[in-house]
């Protein structure tokens, strides 16, 4: 089996793997100014797909621009997601140069579309592929790939639930304390592999308890609000504003979600299977208040006592261009930063700074600002836990920014490991 790494190697975006030259595995892009695509646009006989992130899918449209027509493969939700990002790309970007695919190629992917659901073996390109739930959101896999020599798992990105749940913080009383994400369950499945293609976004980070984040947060929130304040939640649409709004139901605080996120929550509801628990999920979207947007909706909300959870998370554009001027100059007012801020982007800026570029104006902020380390992705200890299963199989690290040194740390205890180069071709 030979693989070519198209994308994803020692970086965090545009992954794209190549299999043989005839199996694509995710096709995304690298969010930048301009966004930066796989460095080549292959012509394989199918693409699977690991799950509906920007940076996994982004640029799957474009593989259909020419006369190539490969199937597709993915789970319903991934589906779905894929082919709302495509049409907001198109929505946003459309008549940029930067914009690889059109109108048409989201119309063609909707043709070659093929959906499987977890466990479920299919054939693609002449491999036996299968899903695995991988736990970081909703319709996430881990890819298995058999071509009846070599077992090849791509872990696409990934979470695991924390071994054991932590004693709750002092005042926690939100039902039982979570030990992963309230949104979906962690991954624990192991299928045999020869060799794994693993994520390592959070190589060298121990993530804090769940519990104690989530209750740090509710407790801010409230603590704002109880003084007459306004949050302002930036989340990224997909998994975080869920997870938050699931987060805001258990804690009672009042909020309104905006932006792309109210479309991914209504459409998660179609997809009860795909989730921790369907009925908190209802009972979140319940909870919280959908803005329309019209009429100066916007700027009547921020006054009110309320977390606004909206888009985007990083405040590169978004309805938070319009929430954060408003509540800016309040001290009383908060911004928590609920992601991790990309360098050079507005939220790192006023994460570390206090002040951000919003619409092309640096604004000074005096509410509040604050961040949270809600991530979907396996801390170290997470990471080492998936990889004690496959202490006999090759490890390639890809996805994060330290590849080296975690492919570095796995060989010295005894792991055949590697850090795959950009553009380069492996025999596995």
């Amino acid at each position: 089996m030979e693989l070519r790494v198209l994308g994803g190697a020692r970086e965090v975006g545009r992954s794209a793997i190549l299999v043989d030259d005839s199996l694509l595995l995710d096709f995304g892009l690298l969010t930048a100014e301009p966004p930066q695509y796989p460095v080549a646009t292959p012509t394989p006989d199918a693409v699977v797909v690991s799950h509906g992130h920007l940076d996994h899918v982004g640029a799957i449209p474009s593989l259909l621009s020419g006369s190539n027509r490969p199937s597709i493969h993915w789970t319903p939700p991934t589906r779905e997601l894929a082919l709302t990002l495509a049409r907001d790309t198109l929505k946003l970007h459309g008549h940029s140069p930067h914009c690889p695919f059109t109108e048409n190629d989201v119309k063609r992917v909707t043709e070659v579309s093929e959906t499987h659901g977890y466990r479920e073996s299919f054939a693609a390109a002449g491999y036996e592929v299968t899903f695995y739930n991988a736990g970081h959101i909703p319709g996430s896999a881990h890819v298995l790939v058999d071509d009846g020599e070599t077992r090849l798992l791509y872990t696409g990105d990934f979470h695991v639930d924390e071994t054991a749940a932590a004693d709750p913080p002092a005042g926690f009383d939100a039902g039982e304390p979570p030990i992963g994400q309230r949104l979906v369950a962690g991954s624990t499945a192991r299928p045999d592999a020869d060799v794994v293609l693993c994520e390592s976004t959070y190589s060298d980070v121990d993530h804090e308890p769940r519990a104690a984040v989530e209750h740090r947060f509710a407790q801010s929130v409230k603590t704002t609000l109880w003084e007459g304040g306004t949050v302002v939640v930036p989340a990224f649409a997909i998994g975080r504003t869920q997870e938050l709004l699931l987060i805001c139901e258990q804690h009672d605080i009042p909020c309104y979600v905006d932006g792309m996120g109210k479309r991914v929550t209504e459409m998660l509801r179609q997809y009860p299977e795909y989730v921790r628990d369907a009925d908190a999920l209802r009972r979140a979207k319940s909870h919280a208040r959908f803005v329309t947007g019209r009429d100066g909706q916007r700027k009547r909300i921020a006054d009110q006592p309320a977390a606004i959870v909206t888009t985007s998370g990083m405040l590169s554009g978004g309805p938070a261009m319009t929430y954060i001027p408003e509540i800016r100059a309040n001290p009383v007012n908060k911004v928590t930063l609920t992601g991790y801020q990309v360098e050079g982007t507005p939220g790192r800026e006023l994460l570390e700074t206090g002040r951000a570029e919003i619409d092309g104006r640096v604004m000074p902020v005096s509410a509040g600002v604050e961040g949270y380390d809600f991530s979907a992705h396996a801390d170290h200890d997470g990471l080492r836990r998936v990889l004690d299963a496959y202490d006999d199989a090759e490890i390639l690290v890809n996805h994060g920014d330290r590849c080296g040194a975690f492919a570095a740390e796995l060989r010295e205890d005894g792991y055949d490991a590697s850090a795959p180069e950009l553009g380069a071709t492996y025999s596995v």
